[in-house]
């Protein structure tokens, strides 16, 4: 069964929130009320996301300038978007994303510094549109607890721990921005309470 619409879910959270793991038992819980769902990842989810991906997480380049690394991620997005999402919501689908526009303002917005702003009129005008998320839950996690369990391998993780900080804060102040597209759901609990919580809010949002 398809749903009347489509409808666009994102998981956000700081590196070791657990988001993988609660991504796969959501779609699975959906699926089993009948619901056709597609799960994406960013970056990702497209031949050329993928691609970009290497690049962006490459444990190499820790040279990139933050602007080449914005630029990269809206990159990735604009075809998951185009190619994906977009085509996927019009047929009814329940598309599920490991990360969106979110990431981007915590990352490199609250992370990097970038200006928020500009972040946001670039992805409006050339890489979404107007289409946001008609759900984000947003799993929270200290990311000194995170890093223990998910260990710091990709260019990403090996951040300092003041600037997941400024992540982790970023997220939680774009949740309070955004009350009725948000829910944020405490991660450092074990899988089976997380799935609960996860499952409760995904019964009420999606029918």
């Amino acid at each position: 069964m398809k749903h009347k619409r489509g409808f666009f879910i994102t998981f956000e959270g700081a590196e070791g929130s657990g988001k993988s793991t609660q991504i796969k038992r959501a779609a699975d819980d959906l699926r089993r009320r009948g619901l056709k769902v597609l799960v994406l990842r960013e970056p990702g989810g497209t031949r050329i996301g993928e691609s970009l991906r290497t690049v962006i997480l490459n444990r190499h380049f820790r040279e990139m300038n933050p602007k080449t690394e914005l630029l990269l991620y809206l990159a990735a997005r604009a075809q998951l978007i185009h190619e994906r999402i977009l085509p996927a919501l019009r047929e009814g689908t329940v598309v599920i994303c490991d990360r969106f526009e979110d990431s981007t303002l915590a990352y490199q917005g609250y992370g990097r510094g970038l200006p928020v702003r500009d972040i946001l009129e670039i992805s409006r005008k050339w890489v979404r549109g107007a289409r946001v998320p008609d759900l984000t839950i947003l799993l929270d996690i200290a990311p000194a607890d995170g890093m223990k369990r998910g260990g710091r391998s990709d260019r990403m993780e090996l951040e300092a721990m003041a600037f997941h900080e400024r992540v982790r804060r970023g997220f939680l102040r774009l949740a309070k921005k955004n009350p009725k597209r948000y829910r944020v759901i405490d991660s450092r609990r074990d899988i089976e309470t997380v799935a609960r919580a996860v499952r409760e809010v995904l019964e009420h949002a999606v029918r």
